[in-house]
């Protein structure tokens, strides 16, 4: 199935998962998506991430049992309107209890490690 939003719909996935009590998510894999999960992975929103072989192609598997469930998976940048920040815009989630996270030339990270290093780029989405 071929969609206009693989972010999204990935997003849109774990937030189904979570409603449902789902235990794993299991989606398509792209090297983008993989590094979102990581992140997420990392700031405690989901468990183990893996890619397993299923059918001759590969398949982002994601545990939903992490230390804290997100609450909101929110999509900042859509396809139609892509949404940049500089590193002193970008903003903040929650006063600081959530993550945003970032594309940008360095590669995929939260806002707090974009505006460390002093890089802007695309805000993916919004974690809290």
């Amino acid at each position: 199935m071929i969609t206009t939003d693989p972010i999204a719909d990935m997003l849109t996935r774990i937030r189904n998962g979570i409603m449902s009590g789902k235990v794993e998510v299991v989606m398509p894999h792209s090297k983008l998506k993989a590094a979102i999960a990581e992140i997420l992975h990392s700031n405690g929103y989901l468990g183990k991430v893996s890619v397993v072989e299923l059918g001759g192609f590969k398949q982002l598997s994601m545990l939903l049992d992490g230390e804290s469930q997100p609450e909101s998976l929110v999509r900042v940048s859509k396809p139609g309107r892509r949404i940049y920040a500089k590193a002193d815009e970008i903003p903040t989630v929650r006063t600081g209890r959530g993550i945003v996270i970032v594309s940008t030339p360095v590669g995929i990270m939260t806002g707090k490690e974009a505006r460390k290093k002093g890089i802007g780029g695309e805000l993916i989405c919004k974690v809290y």
